[in-house]
């Protein structure tokens, strides 16, 4: 089985026959010693086998049961301006995004870690989440920030906007985007071309919600 190291990034092989079933098991990073978790369960022969990590688990793990101040993603929000979360490693592209999204004056916070990104959005409603597909993941279908957005309740959901990147998306690829419960889809390639897509992702986003959120404004449900 592969395994994905959540600090370096880097991936290597484990012997599935090595692990216990049924438990969380952590091991050391052979490249930068960071702790690694793993979570394994048992299938219908007995084998140890890993399974896609539950987002309310995850959830349980960094709710800390009270408000802190101390974790809040930012110390303040200015005064008309939106919010963004990227959930991304790559260096380059990070800084691509973030000046991206500056430019377009949105407050931009970087999570660490799946668990960062989850305790964030448990204390904020952003208004754009950058997520790449491999963030502390193999695919979108594991990725435990995807996974807790398309679980939020759609009053709050229908709020936000989701880009995913991946190296095997068509960039605009409406149908996958829909599949995954995102807004848009990005090859890690298209990057450069950042700016010109999400401005015109994001003018579609709002014109497509225009008229149900006056709709909502108007019947005071909003």
């Amino acid at each position: 089985m592969e395994i994905v190291c959540q600090n370096c990034q880097s991936r290597f092989k484990v012997a599935r026959e090595k692990l216990p079933s049924g438990r969380t098991v952590s091991i050391k990073c052979p490249k930068c010693k960071g702790k690694i978790d793993i979570e394994t369960d048992t299938d219908l022969e007995g084998k140890a086998a890993t399974r896609p990590g539950n987002p309310e688990s995850i959830l349980s793990k960094v709710d800390s049961g009270a408000y802190d101040p101390a974790e809040s993603p930012f110390d303040y929000v200015q005064a008309g301006m939106r919010t963004a979360l990227l959930c991304e490693y790559d260096r380059k592209i990070k800084q691509k995004f973030r000046g991206i999204l500056e430019g377009m004056n949105y407050q931009v916070v970087e999570a660490d870690s799946a668990r960062h990104a989850l305790k964030y959005m448990r204390l904020h409603i952003y208004d754009i989440v950058v997520v790449n597909e491999t963030f502390e993941a193999t695919s979108a279908e594991s990725n435990h920030v995807v996974q807790y957005l398309a679980l939020l309740p759609m009053h709050i959901r229908r709020n936000m906007f989701v880009v995913l990147l991946g190296n095997n998306y068509r960039t605009t690829d409406n149908m996958i985007a829909l599949n995954i419960s995102v807004n848009l889809v990005v090859n890690s390639q298209s990057a450069d071309d950042m700016n010109n897509i999400l401005k015109v992702a994001l003018a579609q986003h709002e014109e497509f919600y225009h008229v149900f959120k006056e709709f909502l404004k108007q019947a005071g449900r909003a």
